[in-house]
Parts: C-alpha cells; structure tokens; sequence
C-alpha cells in the first residue's frame, strides 16, 4: 500500500489531481531500466482512454505519475529513483495486475461533454 497525505485546503498547489478511487485496472507489461530511474509500461482497458492523456496525470497503485508516452492501450510512466525506493513498485513484475485511477480534471471534462452531446436528447444520465 501507498500512503501520502492528503493536500490541505490552505496549502499550496503542485501536484496531480487524484483522489485514491480506483477507475479500472491495467496490467504491468514491461519494466525497463534506464541509469537509476524505471519505465513502466502498463496496459489498460478501452472504458479509460477518455480520461488518458500524453503528459496526464494517472495514479498506478496509488501512486501519482506522469503519463510519459501513450499509445493505443498502452502507456509509459517514468519512475525516478526515489519514488521507485519509496513505494511498492520495487516488487512489482511484468504480467501483475495495477490499479489505475485517472485525473480528476480529464473525468468532469469527459463528463461535460457527454452532457453537452446530450444536451438536445433531453438524456442526462
């Protein structure tokens, strides 16, 4: 498990928007090293490419990164060497399941455009 504090109403802003749900799962297909950092390279189901992003914010296993390269149904993710000591990825092999949970941002503005779409179908579901 991956534990951080939360970040305080009155504190300053300069992370990623996640807030510990989990959206879906992926699966880690690749760990490659590269100096002292990693890249893990994780699959996911077509319900979340809505909410991914080149340079978006995704939490693997609770853990808050940048999405690095996406493409089809892959991403990378680049975990610099503290991150790396700090969590539970050291343990993590290539074929495990991961939890994903996407940004918070990309999931109101999929949202408000599903709505803006259904705006003339009197659908607001």
């Amino acid at each position: 498990m991956n534990l951080e504090r939360s970040l305080r109403a009155d504190g300053r802003l300069g992370g990623h928007f996640v807030q510990g749900h989990v959206d879906g799962t992926g699966r880690l297909t690749r760990i490659r090293e590269d100096g002292d950092a990693r890249w893990l390279t994780v699959s996911f189901s077509e319900a979340l490419a809505p909410y991914l992003i080149s340079k978006g914010s995704v939490a693997v296993d609770g853990i808050s990164l940048t999405v690095a390269s996406l493409a089809g149904s892959t991403f990378d993710v680049m975990i610099v060497p503290f991150t790396w000591a700090q969590t539970n990825l050291p343990g993590r092999r290539a074929g495990d399941q991961v939890n994903l949970e996407c940004d918070m941002v990309g999931k109101y503005v999929v949202r408000a455009a599903e709505l803006a779409a259904r705006a003339g179908t009197g659908r607001y579901t």
